[in-house]
Protein backbone atom coordinates (compact mmCIF):
# COMPACT_ATOMS: atom_id res chain seq x y z
CA UNK A 1 0.00 0.00 0.00
CA UNK A 2 2.89 2.31 0.68
CA UNK A 3 4.71 1.56 -2.57
CA UNK A 4 1.00 2.50 -4.69
CA UNK A 5 0.95 5.64 -2.55
CA UNK A 6 4.27 6.38 -2.92
CA UNK A 7 3.84 6.05 -7.32
CA UNK A 8 1.22 8.46 -7.07
CA UNK A 9 2.57 10.50 -4.99
CA UNK A 10 5.73 11.00 -7.06
CA UNK A 11 3.18 10.68 -10.28
CA UNK A 12 1.50 14.10 -9.10
CA UNK A 13 4.90 15.69 -8.02
CA UNK A 14 6.14 14.95 -11.94
CA UNK A 15 3.13 16.07 -13.00
CA UNK A 16 3.18 19.30 -10.95
CA UNK A 17 6.80 19.69 -12.45
CA UNK A 18 5.98 19.25 -15.96
CA UNK A 19 2.90 22.02 -15.60
CA UNK A 20 5.11 24.39 -13.90
CA UNK A 21 8.11 23.92 -16.69
CA UNK A 22 5.72 24.50 -19.47
CA UNK A 23 4.13 27.91 -17.28
CA UNK A 24 7.50 29.18 -16.92
CA UNK A 25 8.27 28.62 -20.94
CA UNK A 26 4.98 30.53 -22.03
CA UNK A 27 5.85 33.03 -19.73
CA UNK A 28 9.37 33.37 -21.13
CA UNK A 29 8.07 33.31 -24.58
CA UNK A 30 5.34 35.59 -23.68
CA UNK A 31 7.96 38.08 -22.24
CA UNK A 32 10.23 37.75 -25.43
CA UNK A 33 7.29 38.64 -27.99
CA UNK A 34 6.38 41.58 -25.41
CA UNK A 35 9.91 42.89 -26.35
CA UNK A 36 9.66 42.13 -29.91
CA UNK A 37 6.19 44.60 -30.12
CA UNK A 38 7.88 46.80 -28.08
CA UNK A 39 10.59 46.90 -30.74
CA UNK A 40 8.50 46.49 -33.75
CA UNK A 41 6.46 50.20 -32.84
CA UNK A 42 4.53 49.17 -29.33
CA UNK A 43 1.81 47.28 -28.25
CA UNK A 44 -0.83 50.50 -28.78
CA UNK A 45 0.36 51.25 -32.41
CA UNK A 46 0.61 47.55 -33.45
CA UNK A 47 -3.22 47.45 -31.78
CA UNK A 48 -3.86 50.56 -33.76
CA UNK A 49 -3.38 48.83 -37.41
CA UNK A 50 -7.02 47.43 -38.80
CA UNK A 51 -6.03 47.04 -42.80
CA UNK A 52 -2.82 46.92 -44.31
CA UNK A 53 -1.84 47.02 -47.99
CA UNK A 54 1.45 45.95 -49.09
CA UNK A 55 2.86 46.28 -52.93
CA UNK A 56 6.25 44.59 -54.29
CA UNK A 57 8.18 42.18 -56.34
CA UNK A 58 9.10 38.71 -55.74
CA UNK A 59 12.00 36.39 -57.42
CA UNK A 60 11.09 33.01 -57.64
CA UNK A 61 12.95 29.94 -58.84
CA UNK A 62 11.59 28.00 -61.29
CA UNK A 63 13.69 25.37 -63.20
CA UNK A 64 17.07 27.56 -64.10
CA UNK A 65 15.21 30.99 -64.04
CA UNK A 66 14.48 33.86 -61.59
CA UNK A 67 10.49 34.48 -62.53
CA UNK A 68 9.47 38.41 -62.21
CA UNK A 69 6.52 38.77 -59.80
CA UNK A 70 4.58 42.18 -58.91
CA UNK A 71 2.14 41.14 -56.41
CA UNK A 72 -0.48 43.51 -53.80
CA UNK A 73 -1.30 42.20 -50.62
CA UNK A 74 -3.93 43.35 -48.36
CA UNK A 75 -5.15 42.43 -44.78
CA UNK A 76 -8.40 43.32 -43.07
CA UNK A 77 -7.25 42.39 -39.66
CA UNK A 78 -8.05 39.81 -38.13
CA UNK A 79 -9.59 37.46 -40.74
CA UNK A 80 -9.81 38.80 -44.26
CA UNK A 81 -6.13 38.66 -46.22
CA UNK A 82 -5.94 38.58 -49.96
CA UNK A 83 -2.69 38.51 -52.23
CA UNK A 84 -2.79 39.46 -56.04
CA UNK A 85 0.28 38.15 -58.57
CA UNK A 86 0.84 39.21 -61.58
CA UNK A 87 3.86 38.00 -63.98
CA UNK A 88 4.95 40.84 -66.20
CA UNK A 89 6.44 38.09 -68.65
CA UNK A 90 3.77 36.28 -69.40
CA UNK A 91 0.33 36.46 -70.95
CA UNK A 92 -1.58 35.52 -68.38
CA UNK A 93 -4.26 36.44 -65.92
CA UNK A 94 -3.71 37.55 -62.30
CA UNK A 95 -3.61 34.89 -60.16
CA UNK A 96 -5.45 35.95 -56.30
CA UNK A 97 -5.34 33.90 -52.84
CA UNK A 98 -6.39 34.75 -49.53
CA UNK A 99 -9.64 34.17 -47.03
CA UNK A 100 -12.46 36.05 -45.58
CA UNK A 101 -13.12 34.24 -42.65
CA UNK A 102 -13.82 30.43 -43.18
CA UNK A 103 -13.85 31.04 -46.73
CA UNK A 104 -11.35 30.75 -49.36
CA UNK A 105 -10.48 33.08 -52.31
CA UNK A 106 -9.09 31.94 -55.33
CA UNK A 107 -9.04 33.33 -58.76
CA UNK A 108 -9.26 31.97 -61.10
CA UNK A 109 -11.61 29.46 -60.14
CA UNK A 110 -10.89 25.85 -60.28
CA UNK A 111 -13.18 23.98 -62.86
CA UNK A 112 -16.46 23.36 -62.18
CA UNK A 113 -16.68 19.65 -60.75
CA UNK A 114 -18.19 16.60 -62.79
CA UNK A 115 -17.40 18.02 -66.24
CA UNK A 116 -15.85 15.49 -69.16
CA UNK A 117 -12.40 13.87 -68.05
CA UNK A 118 -9.37 14.62 -70.18
CA UNK A 119 -9.01 11.36 -72.70
CA UNK A 120 -6.26 9.06 -71.22
CA UNK A 121 -6.41 11.82 -68.23
CA UNK A 122 -7.69 10.99 -64.76
CA UNK A 123 -11.05 11.11 -63.56
CA UNK A 124 -12.60 14.23 -62.82
CA UNK A 125 -13.00 15.23 -59.23
CA UNK A 126 -15.80 14.62 -57.30
CA UNK A 127 -17.12 17.49 -55.20
CA UNK A 128 -16.23 15.79 -52.07
CA UNK A 129 -12.98 15.66 -53.54
CA UNK A 130 -13.01 19.64 -54.58
CA UNK A 131 -14.43 20.08 -50.96
CA UNK A 132 -11.31 18.52 -49.49
CA UNK A 133 -8.86 20.01 -52.01
CA UNK A 134 -10.65 23.30 -50.55
CA UNK A 135 -10.20 23.13 -46.75
CA UNK A 136 -6.28 22.15 -47.11
CA UNK A 137 -5.94 25.25 -49.61
CA UNK A 138 -7.75 27.46 -47.12
CA UNK A 139 -5.56 26.11 -44.44
CA UNK A 140 -2.37 26.60 -46.47
CA UNK A 141 -2.95 30.45 -47.20
CA UNK A 142 -4.16 31.05 -43.41
CA UNK A 143 -0.35 29.31 -42.14
CA UNK A 144 0.97 31.77 -45.24
CA UNK A 145 -0.62 34.83 -43.92
CA UNK A 146 0.44 33.19 -40.31
CA UNK A 147 4.04 32.77 -41.39
CA UNK A 148 4.60 36.71 -42.73
CA UNK A 149 2.54 38.26 -39.95
CA UNK A 150 4.73 36.96 -37.22
CA UNK A 151 7.23 38.59 -38.52
CA UNK A 152 5.22 42.04 -39.04
CA UNK A 153 3.34 42.11 -35.93
CA UNK A 154 4.90 38.94 -33.50
CA UNK A 155 1.70 37.97 -32.35
CA UNK A 156 -1.27 35.87 -33.76
CA UNK A 157 -4.89 36.58 -34.72
CA UNK A 158 -8.26 34.90 -33.95
CA UNK A 159 -8.55 33.54 -37.92
CA UNK A 160 -5.50 31.57 -37.00
CA UNK A 161 -4.58 31.37 -32.98
CA UNK A 162 -1.29 30.85 -31.83
CA UNK A 163 0.73 29.39 -28.88
CA UNK A 164 4.24 30.31 -28.33
CA UNK A 165 6.76 28.71 -25.65
CA UNK A 166 10.26 29.59 -25.09
CA UNK A 167 12.69 26.92 -26.42
CA UNK A 168 16.38 27.53 -26.02
CA UNK A 169 19.16 30.98 -26.93
CA UNK A 170 20.54 29.69 -30.18
CA UNK A 171 23.84 31.43 -32.27
CA UNK A 172 22.54 33.20 -35.56
CA UNK A 173 24.64 35.23 -38.03
CA UNK A 174 23.05 38.39 -36.53
CA UNK A 175 23.93 37.51 -32.64
CA UNK A 176 22.36 35.74 -30.65
CA UNK A 177 18.67 34.88 -30.74
CA UNK A 178 15.53 33.72 -28.72
CA UNK A 179 13.85 30.69 -30.02
CA UNK A 180 9.85 29.94 -29.72
CA UNK A 181 7.87 26.93 -30.82
CA UNK A 182 4.86 28.29 -32.52
CA UNK A 183 1.76 26.11 -33.04
CA UNK A 184 -1.55 26.26 -34.76
CA UNK A 185 -4.94 24.41 -35.58
CA UNK A 186 -4.23 21.08 -37.57
CA UNK A 187 -0.65 20.51 -38.28
CA UNK A 188 1.10 24.34 -37.65
CA UNK A 189 4.56 23.81 -36.11
CA UNK A 190 7.10 26.29 -36.64
CA UNK A 191 9.98 27.77 -34.94
CA UNK A 192 10.20 31.79 -34.43
CA UNK A 193 13.85 33.53 -34.10
CA UNK A 194 13.85 36.68 -32.71
CA UNK A 195 17.19 38.79 -32.39
CA UNK A 196 18.17 38.79 -28.44
CA UNK A 197 19.71 42.45 -28.79
CA UNK A 198 17.16 44.32 -31.33
CA UNK A 199 14.56 42.22 -30.46
CA UNK A 200 13.47 41.71 -33.96
CA UNK A 201 12.07 38.41 -36.17
CA UNK A 202 14.87 37.18 -37.73
CA UNK A 203 13.51 34.00 -38.70
CA UNK A 204 10.54 31.93 -38.82
CA UNK A 205 11.29 28.06 -39.95
CA UNK A 206 8.86 24.71 -40.13
CA UNK A 207 9.26 21.45 -42.05
CA UNK A 208 6.84 20.55 -44.55
CA UNK A 209 6.62 17.61 -47.46
CA UNK A 210 9.21 18.21 -50.25
CA UNK A 211 7.60 19.53 -53.37
CA UNK A 212 8.06 17.47 -56.93
CA UNK A 213 11.22 19.07 -58.48
CA UNK A 214 9.85 22.66 -57.91
CA UNK A 215 9.53 25.40 -55.47
CA UNK A 216 5.99 25.01 -53.30
CA UNK A 217 3.36 27.23 -54.83
CA UNK A 218 2.04 30.10 -53.36
CA UNK A 219 -0.34 28.71 -50.38
CA UNK A 220 1.07 25.15 -50.19
CA UNK A 221 4.36 27.40 -48.22
CA UNK A 222 4.86 30.74 -46.90
CA UNK A 223 3.79 33.70 -48.75
CA UNK A 224 6.87 35.35 -49.40
CA UNK A 225 10.51 34.10 -48.32
CA UNK A 226 12.69 35.68 -46.30
CA UNK A 227 15.45 37.80 -47.07
CA UNK A 228 19.06 38.47 -45.83
CA UNK A 229 19.99 40.63 -48.41
CA UNK A 230 22.44 39.18 -51.03
CA UNK A 231 21.06 38.86 -54.05
CA UNK A 232 17.80 40.96 -53.53
CA UNK A 233 16.85 43.78 -56.04
CA UNK A 234 17.54 47.29 -54.28
CA UNK A 235 13.91 49.49 -54.06
CA UNK A 236 13.78 50.81 -57.64
CA UNK A 237 16.29 48.62 -59.11
CA UNK A 238 16.74 47.05 -62.27
CA UNK A 239 13.86 44.12 -62.59
CA UNK A 240 14.94 40.67 -61.51
CA UNK A 241 16.19 38.70 -65.02
CA UNK A 242 14.80 35.33 -66.29
CA UNK A 243 18.01 34.44 -67.92
CA UNK A 244 19.05 30.64 -66.53
CA UNK A 245 20.47 31.25 -63.06
CA UNK A 246 21.08 28.86 -60.35
CA UNK A 247 19.62 29.38 -57.53
CA UNK A 248 21.40 31.58 -54.75
CA UNK A 249 22.35 29.94 -50.98
CA UNK A 250 20.50 30.55 -47.93
CA UNK A 251 22.32 32.01 -45.01
CA UNK A 252 23.24 29.48 -42.46
CA UNK A 253 20.52 28.77 -39.92
CA UNK A 254 21.09 29.30 -36.48
CA UNK A 255 22.85 26.94 -34.16
CA UNK A 256 22.58 23.44 -34.84
CA UNK A 257 19.36 21.92 -33.06
CA UNK A 258 17.69 25.51 -32.72
CA UNK A 259 15.42 24.05 -35.70
CA UNK A 260 13.48 20.67 -34.95
CA UNK A 261 15.06 17.66 -37.42
CA UNK A 262 13.19 17.28 -40.34
CA UNK A 263 11.29 13.67 -41.17
CA UNK A 264 12.36 11.83 -43.88
CA UNK A 265 10.59 12.99 -46.82
CA UNK A 266 10.46 16.27 -45.40
CA UNK A 267 12.58 19.62 -46.04
CA UNK A 268 12.90 22.83 -43.85
CA UNK A 269 11.31 25.41 -45.23
CA UNK A 270 12.87 29.07 -43.70
CA UNK A 271 12.08 32.56 -43.69
CA UNK A 272 14.69 35.47 -43.00
CA UNK A 273 13.12 39.17 -42.35
CA UNK A 274 15.04 42.06 -42.66
CA UNK A 275 15.57 45.84 -43.70
CA UNK A 276 13.21 46.50 -41.04
CA UNK A 277 12.17 50.84 -41.90
CA UNK A 278 10.20 52.54 -40.04
CA UNK A 279 6.56 53.09 -41.73
CA UNK A 280 4.41 55.07 -39.57
CA UNK A 281 6.36 55.06 -36.04
CA UNK A 282 6.27 51.12 -36.69
CA UNK A 283 8.89 48.84 -37.93
CA UNK A 284 8.68 46.51 -41.39
CA UNK A 285 10.45 44.36 -43.12
CA UNK A 286 11.30 45.82 -46.16
CA UNK A 287 12.97 42.15 -47.65
CA UNK A 288 12.25 38.82 -47.14
CA UNK A 289 13.86 35.68 -48.31
CA UNK A 290 12.32 32.36 -48.09
CA UNK A 291 15.11 29.30 -48.26
CA UNK A 292 13.67 25.37 -48.64
CA UNK A 293 16.50 23.12 -47.47
CA UNK A 294 19.63 24.63 -48.64
CA UNK A 295 18.60 26.83 -51.11
CA UNK A 296 16.79 29.51 -51.55
CA UNK A 297 13.68 29.82 -53.60
CA UNK A 298 12.44 33.10 -53.27
CA UNK A 299 13.51 36.49 -52.72
CA UNK A 300 10.68 39.35 -52.04
CA UNK A 301 10.90 43.16 -51.72
CA UNK A 302 8.24 45.74 -50.34
CA UNK A 303 7.70 49.22 -51.98
CA UNK A 304 5.96 50.20 -49.27
CA UNK A 305 3.13 49.93 -46.73
CA UNK A 306 -0.07 52.18 -46.38
CA UNK A 307 -1.86 51.50 -43.24
CA UNK A 308 -5.21 52.04 -42.06
CA UNK A 309 -6.11 52.98 -45.96
CA UNK A 310 -9.76 51.86 -46.91
CA UNK A 311 -9.47 48.55 -48.93
CA UNK A 312 -12.18 48.42 -51.43
CA UNK A 313 -14.58 45.44 -49.68
CA UNK A 314 -14.78 43.50 -53.32
CA UNK A 315 -11.05 42.50 -53.19
CA UNK A 316 -11.94 40.32 -50.02
CA UNK A 317 -14.95 39.08 -52.36
CA UNK A 318 -15.87 35.06 -51.84
CA UNK A 319 -16.78 33.57 -55.56
CA UNK A 320 -17.70 30.17 -56.47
Amino acid sequence: MRIVRSVVVLALFACGTVATAQTAKTEAAATVLAATREALGGEKKLASVKTLVATGRTRQVRGENLVPIEFEIAMELPDRYVRKDEIPAQESDPTTVGFNGDELIQLPLPAAPGGPARAGGPPAPTPEQQEAARKTRLANVKQDFARLTLGMFATSFSSVPLTFSYVAKAEAPQGKADVLDVKGAGNFAARLFVNADTHLPIMISWTAPVPPQRPPSRGNGPIASAGQGAGVPSRGGAPASSAPAGPPSAPPPPSPGASPPASAGQAESRIYFADYRDVGGMQFPFRLRRALGPDTVEETTFDGFKINAKIDPKKFEVRK
